[in-house]
């Protein structure tokens, strides 16, 4: 990547050589401490070893966009929002009881094997995956504090921090809180903008102005192109959960019926069915022996009332609400570039 393209792979490779390094470091610490630990060392890293650091490219282009240099030191302190991210992907795999993730078993499916001969093995395996998502939000922040960026820029951004683990955590909670409730969809789209568009898209924006020291124009055009990004980010996102192939997506099809989770695409299909399409599909949602067979029905019932239709223009709406945000900042042509390049990638995408 050089001052003036942006390239995605070299990016990636950044932050990957960052990640790779600093949380093998910290396992190695961990696994230190006793045998008995290896396997929620080997967990840490794992959590890491994939992902398409959009995250950490949003907070990096939010420091760019605000007219500072490439900088090492940016490139580590954007690359934690990775690991709030996978703290985040780590619970929530915890809650929504989900099996895989990039193809691999989730932490607390892989550590049943460090904990079979005890006699509540299931149990003992979702406490450490829950302590191993912990630790990763503790890493994250350990990750920005030692980034390497003057302490002076690093206390502008700090306050950030609370704002996003607070609003993370109630859009968590309120999904909880919502799930095998009526569905609807302006209360789905709030769990949306909690639970993922703010700390996917707009505060890791908001991060990176404020530790370039952006003023409250460009963080005003950040919220508007960050948050109807980021919604867009995650209706794309249920839309695979439930169209998309597992073999790009590394998870299994039948999460978000099965545990009748309020996503916009349920709510929708809700709001459009007749009255003999709510009954099947109360009788199908929620349901943990959902077979195949079910799930094809649940897919044709989406498909007669276009619901995916109807999530597909959501997004088109949103990316362009998005787009049209970004070119009132009078940012640098470089980061304007960028920042169009990852509105397309972050929701028009397979996996």
């Amino acid at each position: 990547m050089t001052a003036d393209r942006w390239e995605a792979a070299a990016f990636k490779a950044r932050v990957d050589n960052v990640l790779q390094e600093f949380v093998a470091e910290e396992a190695g610490q961990v696994a230190a401490i006793d045998p008995l630990l290896d396997p929620v060392a080997r967990e840490l890293e794992s959590t890491v070893a994939d992902g398409k650091r959009l995250r950490s490219a949003f907070c990096y282009w939010g420091w760019r966009a605000a007219g500072q240099p490439d900088s090492d030191a940016m490139v580590r302190a954007a690359a934690s929002m990775e690991l709030v991210h996978a703290a985040a992907v780590v619970h929530d795999d915890l809650i929504d009881d989900s099996p895989l993730r990039h193809g691999r078993p989730t932490p607390h499916i892989a550590l049943r094997g460090a904990v079979r001969r005890q006699p509540r093995a299931v149990a003992a395996a979702r406490s450490l995956a829950m302590l191993v998502g912990d630790l990763l939000m503790s890493l994250a922040g350990q990750l920005f504090a030692t980034s390497g960026l003057p302490a002076a820029y690093l206390a502008r951004a700090r306050p950030l921090w609370s704002l996003l683990a607070r609003e993370l955590i109630a859009g968590e909670c309120l999904e909880i809180l919502r799930t095998g409730s009526l569905p609807d969809t302006s209360a789905s789209l709030k769990v949306i903008r909690y639970k993922t568009a703010k700390y996917t898209v707009e505060q890791p924006l908001l991060i990176g102005s404020a530790l370039a020291g952006g003023g409250k124009l460009l963080r005003q055009g950040y919220s508007a192109y960050g948050l109807p990004l980021g919604e867009a980010f995650q209706l794309r996102d249920d839309l695979l959960g439930l169209f998309g192939d597992p073999q790009r997506t590394g998870k299994t099809t039948a999460d978000d019926v099965r545990g009748q989770r309020p996503t916009a695409l349920l709510a929708e299909t809700w709001r459009l069915a007749d009255e003999g399409e709510r009954e099947r599909l109360g009788a199908l949602l929620g349901r943990r022996d959902l077979d195949e067979q079910a799930l094809v029905e649940v897919r044709a019932v989406m498909r007669r009332v276009k619901a995916p239709d109807r999530i597909e223009a959501m997004i088109t709406d949103r990316v362009e609400e998005a787009l049209a945000a970004l070119h009132t900042l009078n940012a640098p042509a470089p980061a304007t570039a960028a920042l169009t390049t990852l509105a397309r990638s972050a929701a028009i995408r397979l996996s």
